[in-house]
């Protein structure tokens, strides 16, 4: 899932495409994409609507809209649309916000209208401008919500969305300070690998970031919290700042899915730990081991971030869930097709031509493993 870095870089780059820009209509093939309205009121509440800012909290985009829906300009009426409990009413206008959650797959891409479209962009806005900023989600467990909108705190006031988004502190803002970082970790329990992803605890760290931050402090990710020295309190706060603003530089970590409106980043290549189980740590040459904590993998060398003494007994079992020998081909780098990697109708960009090439490769790729696994259960080539 895209973290803080990644979600931070959509944000600047949709930031420079789509601000300004008035939505007037949106399409969608998956109404369970739409978290707060069914798609015609949905459609009828954003339509009109000027983007007037983006931002981000924790791991979600704000999208920040003006109050002046068309529906209601064009009936100069008091007609009101009820998109059910929670969600906005249009009709007195109030400034509204987007709230986006990415989750696995979520992508988003600004392209001029007419662009092919594959079958995984499953909510469509329509810019008056001829251009459209389509939302590409391969798994379907993207969501997107639509709220009234605190002009001061660009959030949706309190009890309008809650649940929706996070309530941990924003780890690069101004008001994360080292003095709040000890008051937090004081009243938490907890071993820090799971603290430091939860959501209502620090917004927008997770699998990536943890792992990265705690091996600069060299901390083991299963250490408690409330054991920490005030000198690791310190290094740990000053690896998350240090991590987090390298990643946000770098675009992020363009593992598994994640690409932004304007690119890719370059962060998985300066990763120290993450993916890198069985490999030589950068620190001390021994091998970087993996285990699973919480059910997410977690990367950490058992040499330079050593649980105390007192704490190896109880987290022993834990500790020896996956071994550096296994977590190599676990933590192969993998990810999901870009658009313009797709085979078939759609592609992002392609010829007729392109599109024939593409089609008779991967009928080719689909011929020959048919031939290596009838070679391999000793049936004719």
């Amino acid at each position: 899932m895209p973290e803080l870095p990644e979600v931070e870089t959509i944000a600047r780059d949709l930031r420079g495409l789509v601000a300004g820009a008035r939505i007037v209509g949106t399409r969608s093939n998956w109404p369970r994409t739409v978290r707060s309205h069914d798609l015609d009121a949905f459609a009828t509440a954003v339509s009109g609507r000027e983007v007037v800012a983006i931002g981000r909290r924790g791991k979600q985009l704000l999208i920040m809209l003006d109050p002046v829906p068309l529906a209601a300009a064009v009936r100069g009426s008091a007609a009101r649309v009820d998109p059910g409990a929670g969600s906005i009413d249009p009709e007195p206008a109030e400034p509204a916000v987007l709230t986006v959650h990415l989750k696995m797959t979520g992508q988003l891409f600004v392209v001029p209208a007419g662009t092919p479209q594959d079958r995984h962009v499953h909510l469509v806005f329509e810019l008056s401008d001829g251009r459209e900023l389509r939302f590409r989600d391969m798994r379907k467990f993207g969501r997107i919500g639509l709220y009234r909108r605190d002009v001061e705190t660009g959030v949706p006031p309190k009890g309008e969305a809650d649940g929706v988004l996070p309530r941990g502190a924003e780890p690069l803002s101004d008001e994360f300070t080292l003095e709040l970082f000890f008051e937090m970790l004081g009243v938490r329990r907890g071993r820090l690998k799971t603290l430091l992803m939860n959501q209502d605890f620090l917004a927008g760290v997770g699998n990536i970031y943890a792992d990265e931050a705690l091996w600069q402090a060299r901390l083991h990710p299963l250490r408690e919290a409330r054991s920490l020295r005030p000198d690791e309190v310190r290094r740990l706060y000053g690896a998350l700042l240090g991590v987090l603003s390298e990643a946000v530089m770098r675009r992020g970590s363009s593992v598994d899915d994640y690409t932004a409106p304007e690119g890719d980043g370059s962060m998985q290549e300066h990763l120290a730990v993450y993916q890198r189980g069985g490999e030589p740590c950068l620190r001390c040459g021994r091998l970087i081991r993996r285990i699973v904590v919480g059910g997410r993998s977690t990367h950490f060398c058992g040499w330079c971030q050593r649980l105390p003494a007192g704490h190896r007994a109880a987290v022993s079992k834990l500790a020896a869930t996956t071994g550096p020998a296994t977590a190599a081909a676990a933590d192969r780098p993998r990810r999901g097709p870009r658009w313009t990697e797709l085979d078939g109708e759609g592609a992002l960009g392609r010829t007729v031509d392109e599109e024939t090439r593409a089609r008779r490769l991967a009928a080719n790729r689909r011929a020959a493993a048919a031939r290596r696994a009838s070679a391999r259960l000793g049936g004719p080539a």
